[in-house]
């Protein structure tokens, strides 16, 4: 590929541009006369210019085009063709193939030697664009280190971890400590857990059959394939590194374990929670990821509206859970998102004045502000017990982390009833259902009323991709299966997943909640202190106007945020 020779001096498009003027780039010429440097490098240097409006610039330069790389993603494709470290000698990240040429990325496009060695080596016509160096740098080291080990896991597998040693020092996990290590099972699994970790996954899957090892990763709520199947034969050692890991008995292969370990990435350190459970082939394993510095600062400044709430939920919930006292119940399945809810209830209303504490299993995050207590049920610290000792403690609001059994429902309602605003949640389907759970574990009508100040259920959907995402429409078949008439929804403009690096190829980026707020009117109180059927109590409240988990759902389908299909996968068809 040749490029035209451009005659614009990058100073004067800075200038032009309003980044600096020509007085500051005079000066820092005069100052740093026999640096060497080009221009563009002393502004850097001097802290008067972003790197990425130095690409910008340099775009402009050679009439290129800008390509932003934020949380970009390289197409596992790429690494088949192109080897990793090719890409890391030369700072270049492939974008896409155009057919006629290879859309590439990179810094310096006034690199003409490096380019022409390019085209040789690829043996294709490049199309040039401009990044900044840094999002190179951050998009190879996020996906392309990570993605060149993985590749090579069928044949010799690869990886390394942070591991708190004894004195307290720990081992870094890096790409560098990776291709280090000598062990092959030791490089898979670090691998595994290094690349589950920038694909955002919430839990590492390491399933046997009577031929494979199947490693998956669950993102967003979904379960996708890691690596092609690996042999067998190495299942028993790869259990038993996790084993060594995680502090548990190598030897003990029949019965259910569980354990934990740590590690740090960078300057971030991950906690890690392991169960391993005898299967019909071998031991099968599931890895929690707790990311809690990632997740702890995005709670520190979560807000509610983050959280995809329906607008009127969203605006009953706020008003409940500034009330002085009462019980705000938050209910839903595994993973549907409760705690983080709470998490960022405790948030917007934590101003400092009042004492907060919570009672959790485990402690998973931690919040600024607040006292937060592990239930350890093997030294006797149960949900109970510890909600009796928070009591005696002058709390203002108090989080328990569930409601399981009848001891504790009863001293939640109670604490409720005496002055406390207390946040709990409980495993339900419906906000209905809670209803008939606490009714049955022996708590009084009356007293449950008059403690309750509201119910939200609530599940996660996954948000389509806004990069890959695409109009559809779809069949009466499909919208009738889904229970929505055709006549109405026949003629709107659907969205439907595609996927692309963005989005690993998924389709989908991130989760929000779809809700269902029961608020309790004197109507419904009333119908629950005369033990009504839970049917005649859904239809009083959707009278005035409760919206259901479907009813919310189907609202995000319409607009444009989700698939028709997702939510069928997480509400039933009404």
């Amino acid at each position: 590929m040749t490029l035209a020779y451009r005659r614009k001096r990058l100073g004067d498009i800075l200038v032009a541009k309003g980044v600096v003027t020509q007085e500051q780039i005079n000066d820092l010429l005069s100052r740093t006369d026999g640096r060497g440097k080009r221009i563009g490098e002393l502004l850097l240097d001097e802290g008067m210019l972003t790197e990425e409006a130095l690409a910008r610039a340099v775009a402009d330069q050679r009439d290129l085009a800008y390509h932003d790389l934020s949380d970009f993603m390289i197409a596992r494709r790429f690494f088949e063709k192109i080897p990793v470290e090719l890409m890391e000698r030369y700072q270049f990240i492939p974008v896409e193939d155009s057919g006629d040429a290879l859309v590439i990325a990179m810094a310096d496009p006034n690199n003409i030697v490096a380019i022409d060695e390019l085209e040789m080596i690829i043996n294709r016509p490049l199309d040039i664009r401009v990044s900044a160096l840094s999002a190179i740098r951050a998009s190879l080291k996020r996906s392309g280190s990570s993605e060149r080990v993985m590749h090579t896991v069928s044949e010799d597998f690869k990886l390394h971890i942070v591991k708190e040693q004894e004195e307290g020092v720990e081992e870094i996990l890096s790409l560098e400590s990776i291709d280090k290590d000598g062990s092959p099972i030791i490089k898979l699994m670090h691998t595994t857990i290094f690349d589950a970790i920038q694909r955002r996954a919430s839990d590492i899957h390491i399933e046997t059959t009577d031929r494979n090892v199947v490693i998956k990763y669950r993102i967003d709520g979904v379960l996708y394939n890691a690596t092609d199947p690996i042999d067998v034969k190495f299942h028993s050692a790869i259990v038993s590194r996790i084993k060594v890991m995680s502090e548990l008995d190598i030897a003990e292969r029949r019965v259910p374990q569980d354990g934990r370990f740590k590690l740090r990435t960078g300057t971030k350190t991950i906690d890690f929670r392991v169960s391993i459970m005898p299967s019909a082939f071998g031991e099968d394993v599931v890895i929690r990821i707790l990311d809690k510095e990632s997740i702890t600062h995005g709670v520190n400044v979560l807000k509610l509206d983050s959280l995809g709430f329906d607008e009127t939920d969203l605006r009953k919930f706020r008003r409940n859970i500034r009330e002085p006292y009462g019980m705000v119940l938050v209910t839903g399945p595994t993973g549907s998102g409760k705690t983080t809810t709470l998490y960022a209830a405790i948030s917007e209303v934590n101003s400092g004045e009042d004492k907060i504490i919570t009672i959790e299993d485990p402690v998973e995050y931690q919040l600024r502000g607040v006292v937060q207590i592990p239930v350890n049920e093997k030294k006797g610290l149960t949900f109970a017990r510890g909600l009796r000792s928070i009591l005696r403690h002058d709390p203002d609001k108090i989080m328990v982390g569930e409601i399981r059994d009848a001891e504790t429902a009863h001293i939640a309602v109670q604490s409720a009833l005496t002055g406390h605003l207390v946040f709990t949640t409980v495993h339900a389907n419906n906000a209905f259902d809670v209803l008939g759970r606490f009714l049955n574990m022996g708590i009084e009508p009356y007293n449950f009323v008059s403690s309750l100040n509201c119910i939200l259920a609530q599940r996660l959907v996954r948000i389509l991709c806004p990069r890959c995402k695409r109009k559809a429409t779809l069949t009466r078949q499909e919208l009738e299966d889904s229970a929505m008439d055709y006549g109405k929804y026949g003629a709107h403009v659907f969205y439907e997943a595609t996927g692309c690096n963005e989005c690993n190829d998924t389709g989908y980026r991130g989760r929000h909640a779809t809700t269902e707020f029961l608020d309790l009117s004197d109507r419904v109180r009333e119908l629950i202190i005369e033990k009504r059927p839970s049917s005649e109590i859904r239809k009083a409240a959707l009278s005035e106007g409760m919206t259901t988990l479907r009813q919310s759902a189907v609202a995000k389908v319409l607009a444009g945020e989700t698939t028709l299909k997702e939510i069928n996968r997480v509400t039933f068809i009404e």
